[in-house]
């Protein structure tokens, strides 16, 4: 009789099986890490608030201390459970060599360096580009990245696709985290891949993204658009699916406490375009973004001296130097709602502010109850 050959362990088992052995040496599992991690917030947030202000005065960032800091911390944690610091060390590191296999950074570098080629030394973009700045050549050059990101490294199950109307202008609004537009990026990949007339959705990004080198044209070049009330008009106008997230550079710095609770959506903003322009809103709960980078606290003082919202620290950003800069593998999901008609309305109820945020809390209510609903059944973050 033959041995039934046990079921082959993914990627995804391997770092949920290392995950769970770090949790388990440190006696934590489930809330209990959640809460650890807000503990780490909240015992690390006062002193590097006070270390913000000595920058203040010194003009420099002290990264040897703030590891120096984070490393005694972590030491203290360990004698708590009973657990050397050594160990500690070696579990952490087998972690991250861990994720550097999956991640494969080698292969990120190596699709940079033909992007940067591509880009600079063997094309002349002029006139190849829409209104906006979308090259749909460049597109399809970075498409392997983001397709290995979708498909291999956050697995994106999406429901709900056939949602979204095959043609004409309509507003797809999602929650928003990640630090950086992951979800924006994952969403376009989405319909893409398994919408039935393969739609390709232009997504508002914030203005903080210009202030990196290179960030704001790549993001243009993909097909993102600075987020503002007239460019979204144009898209709608054009006919184009337009996806926004109302909560902004808010949703994007939430700290790990917050995660999954939405903030407020702005001013309406989307909720005057839906009405003016006679086109649907379909919600969207995106579900594991907010795991990639776990933010334990934030700077605002540094962050605008470099012209950012935030400067963001997790359990592995600064600390861990560029590695720490490898967004974790949390599985996600999408779950598409139904199209929310706004054809009753009259073009010159778009300037009633208490009609528009009463609709607008209505959409962000909708959205929350997806978000709370997917938290429900999911059973692991890194497995689903």
């Amino acid at each position: 009789m033959k041995k039934k050959k046990g079921k082959k362990k993914t990627k995804a088992g391997h770092f949920q099986e290392a995950v769970t052995k770090l949790e388990k040496m440190l006696g934590l599992g489930g809330k209990k890490t959640d809460s650890f991690i807000e503990k780490l917030s909240g015992n690390l947030g006062p002193l590097l608030n006070n270390l913000e202000a000595t920058v203040l005065t010194t003009q420099s960032i002290p990264f040897p201390l703030l590891k120096k800091m984070f490393k005694s911390y972590l030491k203290e944690v360990a004698g708590d459970a009973g657990v050397s610091f050594k160990d500690l060390q070696a579990s952490g590191g087998d972690l991250m060599e861990l994720l550097k296999d999956w991640f494969k950074p080698e292969l990120f570098q190596e699709l940079i360096t033909q992007l940067a080629q591509f880009y600079f030394l063997n094309r002349n973009i002029e006139g190849e580009v829409d209104e906006f700045g979308m090259d749909a050549s460049f597109v399809e050059a970075v498409r392997p990245l983001f397709q290995f990101l979708y498909q291999d490294y956050w697995r994106v199950k999406v429901s709900g696709i056939e949602n979204i109307p095959s043609k004409g202008g309509c507003l797809m609004v999602a929650n928003h985290s990640g630090a950086l537009p992951y979800d924006g990026a994952m969403l376009t990949v989405a319909t893409l891949n398994e919408h039935p007339a393969h739609r390709n959705p232009r997504f508002l990004i914030e203005d903080f993204v210009y202030h990196f080198p290179f960030l704001g044209t790549f993001m243009h070049r993909i097909g993102a658009v600075r987020a503002c009330p007239e460019n979204a008009a144009w898209l709608l106008k054009k006919k184009q699916l337009v996806l926004v997230f109302p909560e902004g550079v808010k949703g994007l710095g939430k700290l790990y406490s917050e995660r999954y609770q939405l903030k407020r959506f702005g001013r309406g903003g989307f909720i005057k375009l839906a009405i003016q322009h006679k086109v649907p809103i379909v919600p969207v709960a995106i579900i594991g973004a907010e795991e990639i980078h776990p933010i334990i606290w934030k700077s605002s003082i540094l962050a605008k001296a470099m012209g950012v919202p935030y400067l963001p620290v997790t359990p592995t950003f600064p600390w861990l130097g560029p590695l720490g800069l490898i967004p974790l593998p949390s599985k996600w999901r999408i779950e598409i709602g139904k199209p929310i008609s706004f054809a009753k309305y009259k073009p010159s109820q778009a300037n009633d502010d208490l009609l528009v945020q009463k609709l607008a809390e209505e959409v962000r209510t909708e959205i929350q109850k997806k978000i709370n609903l997917g938290l429900k059944k999911r059973k692991s973050v890194w497995l689903g």
